[in-house]
C-alpha cells in the first residue's frame, strides 16, 4: 500500500474516534467519515507499519445509518465528527465504547445501561472557544481541520447555542472593522488568539472573552464598547496569554466592560461562573446527569460527602440539601472562591470548599481523621491518581460515585478501587456531547470490607 493509492474498502467497524475501520492486505485502514456496512473507494493519506489512514473518494454502498450533512466542515474539523450518523446509532456507539473497554479489562459481567440521550442534539453547548486566524488576508473564526492547525472558517458551529454563534460572528465583524490583527502562531505575533463566549441558559446573558497575545491593544476600548452593544452581552473580558503554547487561556483576566461573572442554574441551584471556571457544557443534560448520580448515591440525611475535583461546586451544592455536610476541593483558586460564593448565594450553610489538588487534600483529610460516607469524583480525562485512591479508601466511605468524561481511565481506576475493597456491578453512559465521540459515564462503588 502506498500514499495516494486508490483502494476499494469494506467498512466493518468504528474506531473510538468514530473513524471507519477496514482491512486491506493485512493492514488496518482508518477511513474518515466512513460507516460500518459501507463499501467505499478511498485515497490512502498515510501508511504506517500496521495501519493506514484514508479519506473517502466515493461511497459505493451507503449505510442506512448515514445522514447526509449539508455542512461537511463539521465532520472534517472534528467539531461534530458523528454528525453524519443517526442519533440512535450515536448512542449505541457510545455504549459500545464502554462495553468494549470492560471486555478488555476482563469485566464482562458488569452491566452497561443504555446511553442516556441528550434533550438537545444540536445547539446544546453553553460555551464556545474558537480560534481566530488570518485566512486569505482576512481575520476569520472557525475550527481547525482534524489533526492540523489549518483553520476552516465557520459561522455556524452546529453544537453551540445559536445565540453564541450570533455573538461570535458579530465579534468577528467588529474585529475586522477595527483591523485588529489575528494571531499568527508560526511567528508568534498578531493579537486575538481565540474568542471564548459563554451563555447562561437561565437568563440569556453572554460573556465575551478575547484571548489575546498582549494585555492591551490600541483598538481595545472601541472594540469592547461595540461588543457591549450586542444584545444580552453582560461582560467583555480580556484574557492575557503571551506564551507560545496550545493552551487556550492564559492565567490573567482583565474585565474591560461589565460584570466579572455570569449567573446560571443547575436545577434549582444558582451558580456564579468566572471566566476560567469549569461549568458543564450541556445545560439541559447536566441536571439529568446529576439526578442520576444522586439517585445512585442513595444519600442519607446524616451523610458527610466529599466533592472532589469540585470546580465551582456544581455537584456538591446540588447534593447539599440531601446530606449533613459537604466538603470539596479544587485546584483553581477562582473556582473555589466561586464555589464558596455559590454556597452563600443559595443560602447553603453545610458546604465548604478549599483550594488544592485532590491527591494532596484527600490524604491530609484522611490523616486528620475525616470519616466520609460518600465521595463524589468527577476528575479530568486523566482520571484519579493512586495517591487520591489510597487516601479516599482510607476514609472508608460507604460509597464512591464516579462520574467520568473518559471511560478508559475510569475503568482503570475502578479496578484499583476494587483492590481497596470496593465493588461495582453497572455503569450508565450519558450523552453530554451529541455529534461527538465523547461519552460520560456514571457508576457507584460500594464498600464490601470493613
Amino acid at each position: 500500500m502506498e500514499k495516494n493509492q486508490i483502494v476499494e474498502l469494506e467498512i466493518t467497524d468504528l474506531s473510538y474516534e468514530a473513524m471507519g475501520v477496514a482491512h486491506y492486505e493485512g493492514l488496518t485502514v482508518f477511513v474518515n467519515n466512513a460507516l460500518p456496512g459501507e463499501t467505499v473507494k478511498a485515497k490512502i493519506l498515510k501508511v504506517k507499519k500496521r495501519f493506514a489512514f484514508a479519506k473517502i473518494e466515493k461511497i459505493l454502498k451507503e449505510s442506512p445509518d448515514r445522514i447526509n450533512v449539508k455542512l461537511n466542515q463539521w465532520v472534517q474539523t472534528g467539531l461534530a465528527s458523528l454528525a453524519h450518523i443517526k442519533y440512535d446509532k450515536q448512542l449505541e456507539f457510545k455504549r459500545n465504547q464502554v462495553v468494549n473497554l470492560l471486555k478488555k479489562a476482563h469485566l464482562d459481567g458488569v452491566k452497561v445501561n443504555e446511553t442516556l440521550p441528550s434533550p438537545e442534539q444540536t445547539g446544546y453547548r453553553n460555551k464556545a472557544q474558537v480560534p481566530v486566524r488570518e485566512v486569505n488576508g482576512q481575520l476569520e473564526i472557525g475550527f481547525f481541520r482534524r489533526h492540523s492547525h489549518d483553520l476552516v472558517p465557520l459561522t455556524n458551529f452546529f453544537t453551540t447555542d445559536p445565540e453564541i454563534d450570533r455573538v461570535l460572528v458579530a465579534t468577528r465583524d467588529i474585529l475586522r472593522k477595527y483591523e485588529v490583527p489575528a494571531y499568527d502562531e508560526i511567528h508568534h505575533k498578531g493579537e486575538v488568539r481565540y474568542l471564548d463566549v459563554r451563555r447562561s441558559k437561565a437568563n440569556g446573558k453572554l460573556m465575551v472573552i478575547l484571548v489575546c497575545l498582549h494585555k492591551d491593544f490600541p483598538q481595545l476600548p472601541k472594540v469592547a464598547a461595540e461588543i457591549s452593544q450586542i444584545p444580552e452581552i453582560s461582560s467583555v473580558i480580556l484574557n492575557y496569554n503571551p506564551k507560545k503554547t496550545n493552551v487556550i487561556l492564559g492565567r490573567n483576566d482583565y474585565v474591560v466592560l461589565g460584570e466579572d461573572h455570569l449567573i446560571d442554574k443547575i436545577g434549582d441551584v444558582e451558580f456564579r461562573i468566572s471566566p476560567k471556571s469549569f461549568f458543564q457544557i450541556n445545560s439541559l443534560q447536566t441536571p439529568r446527569l446529576y439526578d442520576l448520580a444522586i439517585k445512585k448515591a442513595d444519600l442519607k440525611a446524616n451523610d458527610v460527602v466529599v466533592d472532589a475535583y469540585s470546580g465551582i461546586g456544581t455537584i456538591g451544592l446540588s447534593v447539599a440539601k440531601h446530606v449533613k455536610a459537604v466538603r470539596g476541593m479544587e485546584t483553581i483558586r477562582e473556582a473555589v472562591e466561586d464555589a464558596n460564593a455559590n454556597a452563600k448565594l443559595n443560602g447553603i450553610e453545610n458546604a465548604q470548599y478549599v483550594t488544592g489538588k485532590a491527591e494532596d487534600v484527600m490524604p491530609r483529610w484522611a490523616s486528620e481523621g475525616l470519616k466520609t460516607d460518600v465521595i463524589f469524583v468527577d476528575p479530568p480525562r486523566k482520571g484519579l491518581t493512586p495517591e487520591f485512591i489510597n487516601a479516599a479508601a482510607a476514609t472508608k466511605p460507604k460509597r464512591i460515585v464516579y462520574i467520568s468524561c473518559n471511560p478508559a481511565t475510569q475503568i482503570r481506576d475502578l479496578q484499583l478501587l476494587q483492590e481497596k475493597g470496593y465493588h461495582f456491578d453497572e455503569i450508565s453512559p450519558v450523552d453530554m456531547f451529541p455529534q461527538t465521540p465523547h461519552v460520560e459515564s456514571v457508576t457507584v462503588l460500594e464498600r464490601t470490607e470493613e
